[in-house]
């Protein structure tokens, strides 16, 4: 059985004794999965407000902001325009008070000005490149952290010399390494969130090869995120486009999830949400209950 944990992120308290799932909100103009908010309209602001309206409406446990895209080859964004994107949003969202609000950045600047706004968690995707600066930030805000698994490199070069001698063995110690140093600088263990870092400098089958034998990082108790939506790797194995990847993406947050995986961040809320909550259902030593 997954073990359950609490994660508390300043105002929220997170009960991970079912599974979260964390919506996708991309304001951006070039993600990966084509539903950046800066793609289609001039209006962004309101269209990732609409989005995460939405996400919440359909069930999102936590909204995850981002303003600078990650994937492979992506170009690096100045931070004052990063915070010019995701701060009205982080505002509003923090006025509705009714999730967590995550945001997904690896600048320190950027960082203080969300936690300023009322942020609760950052997603840190150099999670095991420590920022110490962006470190004693998360302990004076009082708020929680995921440490992510890049591989070497950065978006735009991470995907350029993917190598390993043990895959699930290194990328284990490293975030072991990662939480130790969270430790060691004041962060309490119920504010950290490990996720192995699908699609960051791996290749396609070491992302199938962490979903698989991702128990082996519950040795490092704490709880697993894991982002495997529409990602490459679900492409290359269906053939499928980005927009035609919702069922690879179901099976795959299916596994992470009877796997050990406490958080799935999606961009398809509503589906993922039945399919949490069927997993969780099946897991359940009382399974009777919902028959």
């Amino acid at each position: 059985m997954r073990k359950s944990y609490t994660i508390n992120a300043r105002h929220h308290c997170i009960q991970l004794n079912t599974t979260k799932v964390m919506g996708i909100i991309n304001i951006t103009p070039d993600s990966f999965s084509l539903d950046g908010c800066m793609r289609f309209s001039k209006n962004f602001q309101k269209q990732a407000c609409r989005l995460a309206l939405n996400h919440i409406r359909h069930g999102a446990d936590i909204l995850d902001i981002g303003g600078e895209s990650t994937r492979p080859g992506a170009s690096r964004v100045e931070a004052g325009e990063e915070i010019k994107r995701i701060l009205p949003l982080i505002k509003r969202l923090i006025k509705l008070g009714s999730v967590p609000v995550s945001v997904d950045t690896n600048k320190a600047v950027v960082a203080k000005a969300a936690l300023d706004a009322g942020a609760n968690i950052i997603n840190n995707i150099k999670g095991t490149r420590l920022n110490r600066s962006l470190l004693k930030m998360i302990v004076r805000y009082d708020a929680a952290i995921v440490l992510m698994h890049m591989g070497r490199g950065t978006p735009r070069t991470m995907q350029r010399k993917v190598s390993y001698q043990d895959l699930i063995g290194e990328i284990i110690q490293s975030l072991k390494e990662s939480v130790e140093k969270c430790l060691d600088i004041g962060i309490k263990s119920d504010k950290i969130i490990i996720d192995p870092g699908i699609g960051f400098g791996k290749t396609a089958d070491d992302n199938l090869m962490i979903i698989k034998r991702l128990k082996l990082f519950q040795e490092l108790n704490k709880p697993i995120l894991i982002g495997a939506s529409r990602k490459s790797f679900i492409g290359r194995v269906l053939q499928r486009e980005i927009h035609e990847r919702l069922m690879g993406t179901a099976a795959a947050v299916a596994l992470s999830i009877q796997n050990g995986a406490s958080i799935v961040r999606v961009h398809d809320v509503k589906a993922m949400k039945d399919v949490a909550k069927m997993c969780d259902a099946i897991n359940n030593e009382k399974a009777n209950e919902y028959v």
